[in-house]
């Protein structure tokens, strides 16, 4: 996350100031998946027997917009792309995006 360059983005602390169903709707616009949006490592997940359920998209877009800490993180939208996740390609893509 360092070797981006982060001036000009918006940056939302979605602890204190939650992603709003808008949000949330064009982030799937660009993923076409809530599950993509989902973070199976969340504490919650396991603690609430959720990975032993078969979960709709709906339930993933319920769950992220009930629980802040369902959302995978990062998020970043450049461009009308959407970059999920800290995996190291996904950070390298948006790396290359971002450095222009």
């Amino acid at each position: 996350m360092k070797q981006l360059h982060l001036e000009g983005f918006e940056i939302q602390e979605i602890k204190n100031n939650p992603v709003t169903k808008e949000q949330l709707h064009k982030m799937y616009e660009l993923s076409h998946s809530y599950e993509a949006l989902f973070n199976k490592r969340a504490k919650l997940y396991k603690d609430q027997g959720l990975k032993d359920k078969n979960l709709s998209e709906s339930d993933f877009k319920n769950l992220i917009l009930k629980q802040y800490t369902f959302l995978k993180r990062p998020v970043a939208i450049v461009d009308d792309e959407i970059f999920i996740g800290n995996g190291k390609k996904t950070i390298a893509q948006l790396v290359e995006k971002t450095n222009f």
